[in-house]
Formats: structure tokens, sequence, C-alpha cells
């Protein structure tokens, strides 16, 4: 008796249910880690929703895992009366979760800050800020990425742009800036490498190598401190607003993970 001839048709809707299954999978949501990051950052202090105290601004798809801007807004109301204390900025799935500790300096003001980050896989970015009273509200955003902290790293040209080499930019006028106030950016030139990345030539994996602090000065008074780690992008580059002083100039000191520190200063724009 002759063998029933397979249905092409049976065959196709097989395939392409499997490959709906693959991409379903793909789709699937990540696991949630912040419940359990949350113990190991702050102890067991409470961390109460912070939906109407910030925002994040990243992208849902991120462009390149390795250069992802990250920007973390204060959503208080001019008549709120609290200031922002600290910003714990975690990347919940990246081998180094913790990517910077951001504290203002006490007379800064600031209420936005924006970065650039590496993220290793589709993640959670979170942000917890510490308000002056003492409190901690924390606010998330997803973002789809992926394979940025084992990246490969751009060559540096040291006889161009000496490794910690810094530029140091000030806007006026600037979009969404309130009257009165200042922006700035601080662009730090430094491989920031991760420790995961490989040399395409020799095949082995570069030793971690990153900006670890930054201090940021408006005059003799202190703007901003910045405790960082791998999951800052190559070249780190910080942008805030602040609270003009009528200070004649800015400096900056950065030291990164092997004890090298690096200093420069600027004259202040007028405004």
């Amino acid at each position: 008796m002759d063998k029933p001839k397979a249905d092409p048709t049976i065959h196709r809707r097989a395939i392409l249910a499997v490959a709906a299954a693959a991409i379903t999978g793909a789709q699937a949501p990540v696991q949630d880690s912040w419940p359990s990051l949350a113990p190991e950052i702050f102890g067991d202090r409470a961390i109460a929703d912070g939906s109407s105290v910030l925002g994040i601004d990243a992208p849902y798809r991120a462009e390149d895992a390795a250069v992802v801007p990250i920007t973390i807004r204060s959503l208080l109301s001019a008549t709120d009366g609290r200031g922002i204390r600290s910003l714990t900025l975690v990347i919940d799935e990246n081998p180094s979760p913790l990517a910077a500790v951001l504290k203002p300096g006490p007379a800064s003001g600031l209420t936005a800050l924006s970065t650039r980050v590496r993220i290793d896989s589709y993640t959670n970015v979170t942000a917890v800020a510490e308000l002056d009273d003492g409190r901690l509200y924390v606010a998330q955003r997803f973002v789809k990425a992926a394979g940025g902290c084992s990246a490969p790293a751009a060559r540096l040209e040291a006889d161009a742009t000496p490794v910690g080499e810094m530029r140091f930019r000030q806007f006026t006028a600037a979009s969404g800036v309130p009257s009165g106030r200042g922006e700035a950016q601080l662009m730090i030139r430094h491989p920031n490498y991760s420790g995961m990345q490989m040399d395409q030539v020799s095949r082995l994996y570069v030793p971690a190598q990153f900006v670890k602090s930054v201090r940021i000065w408006q005059g003799a008074e202190l703007l901003l401190t910045i405790e960082a780690g791998i999951s800052i992008s190559e070249n780190p580059t910080f942008r805030f607003d602040y609270r003009p002083n009528g200070a004649a100039t800015f400096r900056a000191e950065a030291e990164d993970s092997d004890g090298k520190i690096f200093r420069q200063e600027w004259p202040a724009t007028a405004s």
C-alpha cells in the first residue's frame, strides 16, 4: 500500500508555529532583579514609588548598546521645597549593576542629569533619588539593548587627545532649563574598559580601567560628586543643570581605577 503523502500546508504551518514560539520566547520579559538588588545597595531602608518624583528619559530600543543615553529629571514642583541629595543609577541586568552614585553639592540645586551607559542585556534602568528629607524614591524604565559591556572600545589616539583630557561646555538659555539656572557638560577622554572587552589582535581580555570618581566645582563651591563603575560608557560625559553663583571659573578632578588623577580648569562664560 502506498504511504500517504505529507500535506505541505501542515508542514508549513508547523515551521511557522516553531518560528512564532521562538520569537515569543525571545521577547519574553526579563527577570526582575530589582527586588534582590535594592537591599544589597540600600540595606533595609524603605524605598517608595518615585513616579511623581523622578522621570527617566532613555530609548526603548537602543541604537548602540555601548552608548545608551540616559537622562534623570526631577519632577518635584517648584513649591515642593525638597531637593535631591543623591541619585543612584542602576542597570539591573548588567554584570556590575551599580552604574553611578551622583551627589549634588549643597547649593547646586540640581534637577536634571544626563550620561551615557553600557547595557549588556534587556533590562530595567533604575534611578533612586534620596531627597533632603532622607527618604528614597525609585523610578524605572525598560530598555532593549544587548552586548554593551563587551563591545570593543574605539582605539584611542593618544597623541591627538591624551587619556584624561577633559572638556567643559556651558550652555545658556537651554531648552527646558528654568530661568536663572545654568547648564554644563563635562566630557572625559578615557576608554573606560569594562574588563569584558577582548583585544582583537591578542584575543586576550583587556583589564578593567575606568573613571571611578569625578568632582566638579563652581569657584570654591562643590557642584557635583560622581562615583562610577564599568557601566558608564567609553569617554564618560555628564550634563547637568546648576544654580550660578557668579564664580569666575569651573574646575574638575577625575580619578580612574589605576589611580591616575586628571585635573583641569575653565573660565566661566557670561550668562
